[in-house]
């Protein structure tokens, strides 16, 4: 009979331990199944919110109804029957519906959810106000928290809510006015863009490595200092995980020939802002002023001084070292990984395709479109959502339907500016298109 040594056979018998899970790891685990903030709805407030669709009975795929109606996908985690961006969470007294981070940075392309694609789908003004109405407190929402579909006011939230609290994040007996705007009309950024970024948000005023600045959205008014300072450790994680996401490939065919054509007219036209591609990436991480990129200026306006202040004095700035914001003089150009996947363009989701991107002439000045994310919805020639130029909705219509219009006439959604491409020739253009498909 053959005998192991018997150091081996300990070996042997001995079970495999686990491999500790990395920070990232942690982070996605943490996101995936944690409620960071209170509930806003008692469950049968969501239950029964359908009631303020103008249908006859409530839907039997019932979140399916909800994520259809607010613009909120499938979760690609196990979600307690929730569209991504909903979740359970407590009260004061029990338990209900609470809001996450996957309801801004929750996306869908192609009909399939990922964690960390801005969400150009939702309507977070109609799911706080019809939430609200199912409630039956008749609390509405203190200001606009979107004027256009598939944009969102994130900075008006962070300029409201910081309002509320002083210094160290305790309450305020009364808000305090830091200069709240609700136009900028704000297009998510995808979370795979931070590892390449010195600095974020649209106009790169944030250290990109802040975790705190990230947790901005905890100022839920129930939220006491003390759970700040006990979740900053998991946001850490958080972070990494974010760090570590990757964007999605292009799943169709693609030129390789013309794509060639076009990584040599990206290089030598958009490359000094946008970075390079390859197996040498580069990305200059440059603030483009105003004046130069011409794009909408209300973004950049909207966030001031006071709230700049309010900030640097906060909890939020104090991470070690410091990680203050800073004014800038302009948009930063952002990394273009995945950029296929990321319609619509510029900072205010103006710009419905990249042929748009690229010659501002083939910009629809008012359209809609249907917010749903299939094949069918994709724009497969122009690269991003198909749309439908219409009329400016009638000041009749209900603010949800109006949402559904872009009209760039309006304050915060003019589609101006990023000429660079105008000069190129049509042919040029389709081939930095073909190019961008790859990246």
């Amino acid at each position: 009979m053959l005998r192991l040594p018997v150091c081996l056979s300990l070996f042997v018998a001995l079970p495999l331990t686990a491999a500790e899970p990395t920070s990232a790891e942690r982070g996605k685990k943490a996101l995936e199944s944690t409620a960071f903030i209170k509930a806003f709805w008692p469950k049968p407030v969501y239950d029964a919110v359908w009631k303020q669709w103008g249908v006859k009975e409530k839907p039997k795929e019932y979140a399916a109804a909800v994520g259809e109606r607010y613009g909120l996908h499938p979760a690609p985690y196990e979600n307690g029957g929730f569209p991504m961006g909903l979740r359970k969470a407590d009260l004061l007294i029990g338990s209900g519906v609470g809001i996450d981070c996957m309801t801004c940075h929750g996306g869908s392309i192609l009909g399939k959810s990922y964690v960390g694609l801005g969400n150009s789908s939702l309507d977070v003004h109609a799911l706080f106000e019809e939430l609200g109405d199912a409630s039956g407190t008749g609390v509405k929402p203190p200001f606009a928290f979107s004027q256009a579909r598939g944009t969102s006011e994130a900075g008006a939230f962070a300029v409201y809510l910081l309002g509320l609290r002083k210094p160290d994040l305790s309450l305020k007996p009364a808000i305090t006015d830091l200069g709240l705007k609700d136009d900028a009309c704000e297009d998510v950024p995808a979370w795979w863009l931070l590892k390449k970024k010195a600095t974020m948000y649209h106009v790169g005023a944030t250290d990109a490595r802040s975790v705190r600045s990230i947790m901005q959205f905890m100022m839920h008014p129930l939220t006491v200092p003390t759970e700040f300072h006990k979740a900053e450790p998991v946001f850490r994680d958080i972070l990494e995980y974010i760090l570590s996401i990757e964007p999605p490939k292009y799943p169709f065919a693609v030129d390789a020939k013309t794509a060639e054509k076009g990584r040599a007219v990206f290089e030598k036209n958009c490359a000094s802002c946008h970075g390079t591609y390859g197996d040498r990436p580069t990305y200059p991480n440059k603030v483009i002023p105003l004046g130069e990129i011409g794009t909408d200026p209300k973004r950049h306006a909207n966030i001031g001084a006071k709230f700049g202040e309010a900030y640097n004095a906060s909890w939020f700035a104090q991470e070690t070292p410091a990680k203050p914001v800073k004014a800038t003089k302009g948009y930063q150009a952002p990394p273009l990984d995945g950029v296929w996947a990321t319609a619509p363009y510029f900072h205010n989701g103006s710009v419905p395709t990249l042929a748009g991107v690229l010659n501002s002439k083939a910009r629809p000045k008012v359209f809609t479109r249907s917010f749903k994310t299939d094949e069918a919805d994709y724009d497969k020639d122009n690269v991003g959502w198909k749309v439908t130029a219409c009329d400016p909705p009638p000041k009749s219509a209900s603010g949800f339907e109006r949402r559904k219009v872009y009209d760039t006439t309006q304050p915060g959604r003019g589609n101006g500016g990023h000429t660079f491409g105008d000069d190129l020739t049509a042919e040029e253009r389709a081939a930095v298109i073909e190019y961008l498909k790859t990246l």
